[in-house]
């Protein structure tokens, strides 16, 4: 089976999308990430690759794993494990664990036989 190859198009929308998401500037997530507003560009655009410090680095300003920015290129069966950004995957965490202990203060005490 031959490899595939890196879509870094891809890899740049997937950036910009998570970017604007984020509601981040390419000015602030540059600066996150700690590259160069033109080198971001690139990337989102596709022009330029990204080596895979920078490609965790923007995962990391992003609060995005790489597999997300990356799941254009993986095969299908890896990438539908995540079918959530852990950032979603947090608040859902967060959502359910304040929803047991909500119940869990509200619930009355069984009472004694």
């Amino acid at each position: 089976m031959e490899a595939e190859k890196l879509d870094y198009v891809k890899l740049g929308r997937r950036v910009r999308q998570q970017r604007k998401l984020a509601e981040l500037t390419q000015e602030q997530l540059a600066e996150r990430a700690g590259i160069s507003l033109p080198f971001l560009g690139h990337i989102e655009r596709g022009t330029r690759k990204a080596s895979l410090d920078t490609l965790v680095r923007l995962a990391n300003a992003l609060e995005v794993s790489a597999d997300l920015l990356l799941q254009d290129s993986l095969d299908s069966a890896r990438s539908e494990e995540s079918a959530f950004s852990p950032a979603v995957n947090r608040i859902l965490h967060d959502l359910a664990t304040e929803l047991t202990r909500d119940s869990f203060l509200k619930k009355e005490p069984d009472p004694e036989p």
